[in-house]
């Protein structure tokens, strides 16, 4: 019987099977279709640095923590599995028309407080930085800009090859295409998890399957406030680099790669399980792009994509036990910053897992913070 049996195997629900294998628990994942191909697949890659302040949101902190963390197992995973996730320091420049001048402020304030690494610029700064922004600048459309020095960019399918590789070569038995549809409970514990293929026994459960979760903690006796948002994102390929950092302007950003290609996203859509590329979203995404870099007019749409994040109804994940049973956790509904938090999940889950008292407060993210009924 294993130690653990994880259900779902997007970033978190990997990362957790990796940190459990380290500490030497057997291990199983499931997923519902194969291991890394939802939100955390879909993901944009972009890590943007966190407070350091000791007063700040735990949700900040925790952040904090994730970041420091992911160099160190960017280097252990391409140790262990001879795979580069991807992981580099980019920096990142938020830009501002006059509707978002307010907000670029707000924002250079509160990375101040939280010792971010920043510097305002001018349009024409900026526009030295990255001159493909030279005719926003020109138009009168780029009025400022945020340069943050310390932002990080992963390449999410590989991270989740490397983890998926780290994960198999430590034992952890991963199941694609095995769908948990319910839950044999004996008492105050889970006996079984239940699927086409048969019940699975486990010593402890961890439910770990990002928008779906809900559904399945609900199985549990267990109501939570997590539901799908689409996020759509084009993949541009130009004849050189356009860019060489991130770049932020109100809610879409482009994401520069080494080899010449550029994402541009993404949206934000409240459509339930609908996973489907429009040409409306594709339309927004191009217009954005063009707007701000007209030379993109001419660069090849390589291939779009939708991702469903997990968002909970307060922005916080849900991280402990799942309340009137004792051998069942949840880490879910992540929303944006499953990759960010990934390894500080990863290791705080999984000392509460195996009995121990977590180094970090996980109360504000108790799953029954927000039970109804």
């Amino acid at each position: 019987m294993h130690d653990c049996l994880i259900i779902g195997g997007g970033v978190i629900g990997l990362s957790l099977a990796y940190e459990l294998a380290r500490a030497g628990q057997r291990v199983r994942v499931v997923d519902r279709i194969h291991p890394g191909r939802e939100a955390s697949w879909a993901a944009a890659g972009i890590l943007p640095p966190s407070s350091q302040a000791a007063d700040a949101d735990p949700l900040e902190r925790l952040a904090a923590i994730s970041l420091r963390l992911h160099p160190e197992w960017a280097a252990r995973l391409l140790d262990e599995t001879g795979i580069d996730n991807g992981l580099r320091r980019c920096g990142a420049l938020y830009l501002a028309d006059d509707g978002l001048l307010d907000e670029l402020a707000a924002m250079a304030r509160q990375s101040r407080r939280g010792g971010v690494a920043i510097e305002e610029l001018s349009s024409e700064a900026a526009a030295r930085l990255e001159p493909a922004l030279e005719p926003a600048v020109t138009a009168g459309r780029l009025r400022a800009g945020l340069l943050v020095h310390d932002e990080l960019q992963i390449r999410s399918p590989w991270n989740l090859q490397a983890l998926e590789a780290a994960c198999v070569r430590r034992g952890v038995e991963i199941s694609a295409d095995t769908e948990v549809e319910g839950f044999e409970i004996v008492g105050d514990r889970i006996a079984t998890a239940r699927t086409k293929q048969g019940s699975i026994a486990a010593e402890r459960f961890c439910v770990t399957s990002g928008a779906w979760s809900g559904g399945l903690l609900s199985k549990l006796g267990v109501h939570v406030a997590i539901k799908p948002i689409r996020g759509q994102i084009v993949l541009l390929r130009t004849a050189k680099p356009i860019l060489r950092r991130a770049v932020y302007a109100g809610p879409h950003y482009f994401v520069p790669r080494d080899d010449g290609h550029l994402l541009v996203g993404s949206t934000l859509e409240d459509v339930g399980f609908d996973r489907r590329v429009t040409s409306e979203a594709v339309r927004e995404l191009l217009d954005f792009a063009i707007d701000w870099i007209p030379e993109l007019r001419t660069a090849e749409m390589e291939c779009c994509w939708a991702g469903l994040r997990p968002a909970s109804a307060d922005g916080r994940p849900y991280l402990g036990r799942v309340p009137g049973l004792q051998n069942a956790f949840a880490a879910a509904g992540h929303y944006r910053s499953g990759l960010i938090l990934a390894p500080a999940t990863a290791v705080f889950m999984a000392q509460l897992i195996r009995g121990q008292t977590p180094e970090f407060d996980l109360t504000p993210f108790a799953v029954e913070r927000v039970i109804s009924g």
